[in-house]
């Protein structure tokens, strides 16, 4: 496996000896991405290159000793590959140490395999080596670059068979808690005993560099460490009588931890993956001194996240929002599969069966499809009973709603332990009638219930029932006792005079609501201002009645807004004006029209990212046009996602999509306008990463409708 999966990574094509490809890292990435594209191993090296580039954005690849490994998951990449410069014009990074002269750049395809992943995970570990770069720059051929490239990770990835790379001059780094560090055989008991966990968002390069760089800090700092690399080859979890006797943690990450709870009650020391690369040795005197520390922080239990690390440093409206937005995240899924259900269940048995046979219809059914032939089906039919029992099981889906909600706050307050008493808080919730607004701030008293109680100083042999007995319970206390005997009853009392205000819009009140729900929708396309239009029309969809059409009116108003953003940028970039938008824009252009139709404006994201200060605007101006016809139109849904193709459950479905069409026709033409017009701002980049940053994954989720 070893030499004909490193002969297809690499070749001489792919090699270039001192060689000045620019002044910038991005510069750099392009010689090399087309270098990739050259070969025939990437369709397109401006996508591979705009995909690298983005990801050197987030976190700089540079690392100590004058190397760089940019990489990227890509759909333009084929097959993995690696391309190798060394420069001579050093080029900057991003490393602590200064600028690179060695640049390996990784490419790899979505559906990367895990030998190819393997084999490139073990050589990012070997760059961290002096004797394997010094190599590399003393070579004098780009054949022998493939060589040097060959020899290390051939016979190692053979050996190893699951991607662990040793050598005699380090120490080993493994998943596996056994092949975790060297020990040694006459001090293992007056050693501090150090675990960790080592995880970057593509699980390719960092990942496995860090997990080294720690192991041979612990070793030069006289501890024993044990590293389990959560990245894209194999993950053996360590030994849990290894985490035992742990005396602290560290957690070198960007992305969730998996199984966090494990480790519930240690010392922790965490940080970015790339600070596990660049200060292992900091990061290892901080767990030794933690370990050591009764006032150390502790691993709470729950899921790790990538902003763990920067947590300290948020402000309280920075903290709430993501508060918020983790909630929000967690609770569509049930939102939207419930809500297709529902939809569904009309479609089979008419809108009926919400108020009038939906118990009997299902009870009956089981008992048709247990007890009779198709023959003997009493007059509705089968797809009466079928539809049913979608809208039974539609609508206990949908019940979840505030309890997830509220559940997800705790969780993204005080992790896992915070789960249990945010899901309590947010049924009493429902049982008080508080609804969306009971789910919001049940869910912040049972978080910080959760995370205060977690913060109290314990004894040793009592902190593992902490996370799963003692917080739960006492958390769920403090949060329910609340929501039931103090907040309950005011927090009702409001939901009820805002569904009053609701049942009593008409003319150009309404009109005004969608115009708001319109810019709310495109304002920051998944952001927290997005998600809180979208959550609010879904938490009134229990309350719309045949009598009461308001809250589907204005959930139909929010869907089509929503749809907006992608189908103008996609009318904009693939028909209007393709001068105006670059060729990776331009096939982004094409997939978003069905995502535009479907509901899912992610399809925007790209092209607000590169330039927010022209997209968004004209997004907004469109989305409230939508917002407004829908609303004067009366037109409805009583489905909560799926776009055109829940065209069933739309009341007036042609209205709807005489909405959607004017938004969408307005919105091109006046993108098209300030792509003509105005000229685009010098520090449109910057914004590009604030908007990327509020258009992303909250905890490590993205929710499926409209965000």
């Amino acid at each position: 496996m070893s030499a004909d999966t490193t002969q297809r990574l690499i070749s001489a094509e792919l090699v270039g000896l001192d060689e000045d490809l620019g002044a910038t890292s991005s510069d750099v990435i392009r010689v090399l991405a087309d270098r990739v594209a050259a070969t025939g191993r990437a369709a397109d090296g401006s996508v591979l290159a705009e995909d690298a580039i983005a990801r050197e954005a987030s976190v700089g690849t540079g690392v100590p000793g004058g190397i760089a490994i940019p990489h990227a998951r890509s759909a333009s990449v084929s097959s993995p590959t690696l391309a190798f410069s060394r420069l001579a014009r050093k080029v900057p990074f991003g490393a602590p140490d200064g600028d690179a002269d060695v640049v390996f750049m990784i490419a790899v395809p979505e559906g990367a395999d895990k030998d190819h992943l393997t084999v490139l995970s073990t050589l990012a570990r070997a760059l961290i080596r002096e004797d394997f770069t010094a190599a590399l720059r003393a070579a004098s051929t780009p054949q022998e670059i493939v060589d040097l490239v060959q020899r290390e990770v051939g016979g190692e990835v053979a050996a190893a068979g699951v991607g662990t790379a040793s050598s005699a001059s380090t120490t080993t780094a493994a998943p596996a808690a056994a092949a975790g560090a060297h020990v040694a055989e006459d001090g293992a008991g007056a050693r501090k005993v150090i675990v960790g966990v080592t995880a970057c968002p593509t699980g390719i390069a960092h990942t496995y560099m860090a997990a080294d760089a720690l192991v041979a800090a612990a070793e030069r700092a006289g501890a024993e460490m044990h590293v389990e690399t959560q990245g894209s080859s194999q993950v053996e979890p360590l030994d849990p009588a290894l985490i035992a006797r742990a005396d602290a943690v560290v957690f070198a990450v960007d992305v969730d931890v998996r199984d966090r709870g494990r480790f519930a009650g240690k010392p922790l020391v965490s940080g970015p993956v790339k600070r596990g690369v660049d200060e292992p040795d900091a990061m290892i005197a901080e767990a030794i001194r933690a370990s050591d520390d009764p006032h150390a922080a502790r691993v709470q239990g729950g899921a790790a996240t990538a902003t763990e690390s920067n947590k300290a440093d948020e402000h309280f409206g920075q903290a709430l929002k993501r508060w918020l937005l983790t909630g929000v995240s967690y609770m569509i899924p049930f939102v939207a599969g419930g809500g297709l259900l529902i939809a569904l269940g009309f479609l089979l048995s008419g809108y009926e069966i919400a108020s009038t046979h939906g118990d009997d219809g299902v009870n009956n059914a089981v008992w048709t499809l247990t007890h009779s032939t198709l023959l003997d089906l009493p007059p509705e039919g089968l797809g009466y009973y079928l539809g049913a029992a979608a809208f039974q099981i539609g609508s206990v889906s949908l019940g979840f709603l505030v309890a997830a909600l509220a559940g997800y706050i705790a969780y993204a307050i005080a992790d896992r332990p915070g789960i249990a008493p945010g899901f309590v808080a947010g049924s009493i919730a429902v049982f008080m009638n508080a609804g969306f607004l009971g789910g919001l701030v049940g869910g912040l008293i049972a978080g910080a219930a959760a995370y205060w109680i977690g913060r109290i100083p314990t004894w040793r042999w009592l902190r593992g029932l902490m996370p799963v007995v003692i917080i739960p319970l006492f958390a769920s206390i403090i949060a329910s006792g609340l929501m039931l005997l103090v907040l309950g009853g005011p927090i009702a009392w409001l939901m009820t005079q805002l569904t009053t205000w609701l049942n009593s819009l008409n003319g150009a009140t309404a009109i005004l609501l969608g115009v708001i729900l319109g810019l709310m929708m495109a304002v920051d396309l998944g952001g927290p201002v997005n998600k809180v239009a979208y959550s609010f029309a879904v938490a009134g969809l229990g309350a719309g009645t045949a009598s009461n059409v308001v809250p589907f009116e204005i959930m139909a108003a929010v869907m089509a807004a929503g749809m907006v953003p992608p189908l103008a940028l996609a009318l904009a970039s693939t028909v209007l004006y393709r001068n105006g938008f670059t060729k990776p824009e331009r096939e982004n252009g094409k997939a978003a029209w069905l995502l535009g139709a479907s509901f899912i404006s992610e399809g925007a994201i790209p092209f607000a990212a590169a330039d927010p200060l022209r997209v968004i605007p004209a997004s907004m101006v469109g989305a409230a046009v939508t917002g407004a016809v829908s609303m004067a139109a009366g037109v409805t849904s009583r489905a909560p996602h799926g776009g055109v193709f829940v065209f069933f459950a739309i009341g007036d479905i042609a209205m709807f999509i005489v909405a959607i069409l004017a938004g969408t026709i307005v919105s091109a033409l006046v993108l098209v306008g300030l792509k003509k017009w105005v000229r685009k701002s010098p520090g449109s980049s910057a914004a590009a990463a604030d908007q990327a940053a509020v258009a992303g994954d909250t905890v490590g989720q993205r929710a499926p409708a409209a965000v």
